[in-house]
């Protein structure tokens, strides 16, 4: 798949979606935000973006990626009064890149499923020895196969994408398979993004699940310490796994993006309303980093309720 493009007012939203997979991904996301009278754009970007079946996959480097991210955003901010940007998983690394990069012209950002380590649940014990193969040419021979849960922890869409990619190379959540070449220099552009977030300016909205399979909260963790705006709201999800634009809680994530977007970029509350916002109020669970012990999930919601009636 292409692009998604939606038309709207005189406010626009750059949606980016994760490695290796396709702008459907973020679908949901930029028709909630359409209806609110926001323009969309969900690019795909070659050599990050799963090849369409008459493609050949190209390997593109990091830079490569954000040079065309940068693209998509300037030709976005000289025809809208103001540019917010979303992403998922890598796409809101790629996020963050573009942020310490065009710091003000940024209005806003959420920050979904952020991936600076693959740290999660359900990824294999061996992953340390992907190191190895990066700098070896076993990089361009090995691929990384998706498994159970693929992201999901909604049970009828997660058996949706495992039929998906058993019968063809792809699904709505992404490609069968991650090339090593392009998990590689994923990695590269996390080690440059660890060090550029104290230059990134922009109000934040940072959403994490709890039980992501891919990535543990830890990342989360790390981007509300050392992000340089004072502006960060975070979010925690308990019904979610990695893909949270698709999962149970898609909702919550576009009611609380559009609401952040809104206050942000200036975009009346009425006018958010006709994209059905309003279910979900706003959250922040920056408490929970302050007392050390946010890499781990509360054990209840009361607990967690408890850490922020003290403010700490």
């Amino acid at each position: 798949m292409r692009q998604i493009h939606f038309a709207g007012g005189e406010h626009a939203v750059l949606l980016l979606h994760g490695l290796m997979s396709s702008p459907l991904e973020m679908q949901y996301l930029s028709k909630r935000f359409q209806r609110a009278g926001l323009v969309t754009r969900v690019p795909h970007l070659v050599g990050y973006g799963f090849a369409q079946p008459s493609e050949r996959f190209v390997p593109r480097t990091w830079q490569q990626w954000h040079a065309q991210v940068l693209d998509h955003f300037d030709a976005m901010k000289r025809e809208y009064r103001t540019v917010s940007v979303c992403g998922l998983c890598i796409g809101a690394v790629l996020a963050l890149n573009l942020a310490a990069e065009r710091r003000a012209e940024v209005s806003a950002l959420s920050l979904l499923a952020t991936t600076l380590a693959f740290d999660g649940w359900s990824i294999p014990w061996y992953r340390f020895l992907a190191p190895l193969a990066f700098h070896t040419p076993l990089r361009h021979l090995y691929a990384y196969r998706e498994r159970e849960p693929f992201g999901f922890k909604n049970e009828a869409v997660r058996k949706w994408i495992a039929r998906e990619m058993a019968e063809k190379a792809n699904s709505a959540a992404g490609a069968a398979s991650l090339p090593m070449t392009a998990v590689y220099q994923a990695h590269k552009l996390i080690k440059h993004v660890r060090r550029a977030l104290p230059r990134v300016g922009a109000p934040t909205l940072v959403m994490h699940a709890w039980e992501d399979d891919v990535a543990s909260p830890k990342s989360a963790e790390f981007v509300v310490k050392h992000i340089g705006t004072r502006d960060v709201r975070l979010s925690l999800l308990h019904d979610s796994y990695h893909i949270i634009s698709m999962d149970n809680e898609k909702q919550k994530v576009a009611d609380e993006t559009l609401r952040f977007f809104g206050e942000r970029a200036g975009v009346t509350t009425a006018t958010l309303e006709q994209g059905g916002m309003g279910r979900y109020p706003a959250v922040n669970d920056v408490a929970a980093v302050r007392i050390g012990g946010f890499a781990r999930a509360p054990d209840s919601d009361a607990q967690l309720a408890a850490w922020r009636g003290k403010g700490l």
